[in-house]
């Protein structure tokens, strides 16, 4: 599946099947509530409904593949079955096993935080499936990451990463249209390698892969916005989602997908405008 084309960028809405997520605590466990909101999100706009069954907020713990499994097969069977042909299901998981069994359900899209540095079988499983693949920047684990994360020189680092990871994909027989490349917004960054990235997503976008950017309702923004609760980040979100717009960004992901859609097709037409 290509993740490059032309025309509007791409909105992912997060569905997050766990207990512990860092932004809605588990509002969507239950799969019924979780398929729901998976078709709420599909008709506010998103063209992508991203399901993860594993936590990767700061200091979570691993979940074995037999537990994800558990948690996001019958949401993703629910939501293929009813959402319109045109909207996309995505798997986010770093193990192979779990990824084979979604995109066997219906799933086109790997979402790998660990940019396939967690299973090795994780490429190879995407070739032979033709499915599309994002990866994504992390310095450490989900656990250590936001450990006093360090940078000499965080653009150039990350992009060199996910560079380098992108050529190990495309090395292993993975079309370059199907690789996309994420710079992990708060995933090991302080909030000025998160700021600083942000100002420089050009940089990233230049590579000519298309860019994932996954801001939304992140700590370091609450900081800036003096805000404590991440449901009160939603405006916060869509500066991003604008800014993304106008450097390039193809793909992004988002809880709020109403707001960040409107976000989204304003900048996009006001890009298309500057372009004339």
């Amino acid at each position: 599946m290509s993740l490059a084309g032309t025309g509007s960028p791409r909105l992912m809405g997060i569905l997050n099947v766990t207990p512990d997520s860092f932004s809605d605590a588990g509002r969507h466990f239950d799969p019924e509530v979780a398929i729901d909101h998976g078709l709420r999100m599909a008709a506010e706009g998103a063209d992508i409904i991203d399901i993860g069954g594993e936590s990767t907020r700061p200091g979570a713990t691993r979940v074995g593949a037999a537990e994800q499994l558990q948690r996001v097969l019958p949401v993703l069977t629910g939501l293929r079955r009813q959402l319109p042909a045109g909207c996309l299901l995505s798997i986010d998981t770093t193990q192979a096993e779990v990824a084979g069994a979604a995109l066997a359900a219906g799933a086109g899209i790997v979402n790998d935080v660990s940019a396939g540095r967690d299973d090795p079988a994780l490429f190879d499983l995407v070739r032979h499936s033709g499915a599309g693949l994002i990866l994504m920047h992390m310095q450490g684990t989900p656990m250590s990451m936001q450990t006093a994360p360090h940078y000499e020189d965080v653009v150039r680092e990350v992009r060199e990463f996910l560079l380098g990871r992108a050529a190990a994909a495309e090395a292993a027989g993975i079309p370059r249209e199907q690789i996309a490349i994420d710079p992990g917004i708060g995933f090991g960054k302080t909030k000025l390698h998160n700021l600083q990235l942000l100002a420089a997503l050009g940089t990233l976008v230049n590579s000519g892969y298309p860019v994932v950017l996954g801001a939304s309702r992140k700590r370091f923004m609450g900081s800036i916005c003096n805000v404590d609760e991440f449901h009160e980040l939603v405006g916060a979100t869509c500066a991003t989602t604008a800014l993304g717009v106008m450097a390039g960004v193809r793909l992004f992901r988002v809880h709020d997908v109403r707001e960040n859609r409107q976000a989204l097709d304003v900048a996009w037409a006001l890009r298309e405008q500057m372009q004339v």
